[in-house]
């Protein structure tokens, strides 16, 4: 499996990012890593490997990135404003810096599949919730799509447009929702084990109901814990479905 590093300066976060990518061809993958971890924990907790049939046959191509949890939500010294802005530079570190890197390798027009566990999960799917003209849809496993408990009660813009269950729920008919009504990989899974939340999962496809946005709910057996055991097995099943 080719296997390539790198990293730079990022100037909407001001702090180096790097990037791992796995892969020679095929449609990319962009992943996001849960709670504070960086841009090798899929590679670590062998998640990669779940998918390398797909990787090495040329059907997909990963790419790895570090978050901003650390720094950001998981920060309780950061004051909450801060916390939400750094959700925003983010965002325009995904869009205006990993996604020329990623249309680079795979061409002009290429729109990711986005995916993440737990935390990463909700990085994941804010990304394509907020840019579904960029990005192709979501894998999102184990998630909790409102950051409202992070932030002590904070609210500003900030806030609102990185928390899904809020801007979701307020989705207005237009070019937006027209575009996610003809959505074709929108995957919210979740087990229903120890320390899983398939409720926070239900929420979210309550509110994607509502607005006939279609997507895949699949909550697991109550023997599906939040742990990397299942994430290893329901990424390659939702994979397998797509490509």
């Amino acid at each position: 499996m080719e296997r390539r590093t790198t990293a730079w300066f990022s100037p909407n976060l001001n702090i180096e990012m790097p990037l791992v990518a796995y892969g020679h061809a095929g449609y990319p993958l962009l992943m996001f890593p849960t709670a504070a971890a960086d841009y090798l924990e899929y590679e670590r907790f062998h998640l990669v490997d779940s998918i390398q049939p797909f990787i090495d046959s040329g059907k997909i191509r990963a790419y790895s990135i570090n978050s901003v949890n650390r720094y950001s939500l998981l920060n309780e010294q950061m004051p909450p404003q801060l916390k939400a802005k750094l959700l925003t530079d983010y965002d325009n570190y995904i869009t205006q810096e990993v996604l020329p890197l990623i249309r680079k390798d795979c061409g002009d027009g290429a729109r990711p599949m986005t995916t993440g566990a737990s935390l990463g999960a909700f990085l994941a799917l804010n990304t394509y919730f907020r840019h579904p003209d960029l990005f192709r849809g979501v894998i999102a496993m184990s998630g909790g799509y409102d950051i409202k408990s992070y932030l002590k009660g904070y609210y500003d813009d900030n806030v609102y447009f990185n928390n899904p269950v809020d801007y979701l729920s307020n989705l207005h008919e237009g070019d937006l929702l027209n575009r996610l009504r003809q959505a074709d990989a929108i995957f919210l899974l979740s087990g229903q084990g120890n320390y899983e939340a398939p409720e926070r999962s239900r929420q979210l496809s309550d509110i994607l109901n509502s607005k006939g946005i279609p997507h895949t709910l699949d909550l697991w057996g109550q023997d599906v814990d939040h742990d990397w055991p299942w994430w290893r097995k329901m990424l390659p099943h939702v994979l397998g479905k797509l490509i």
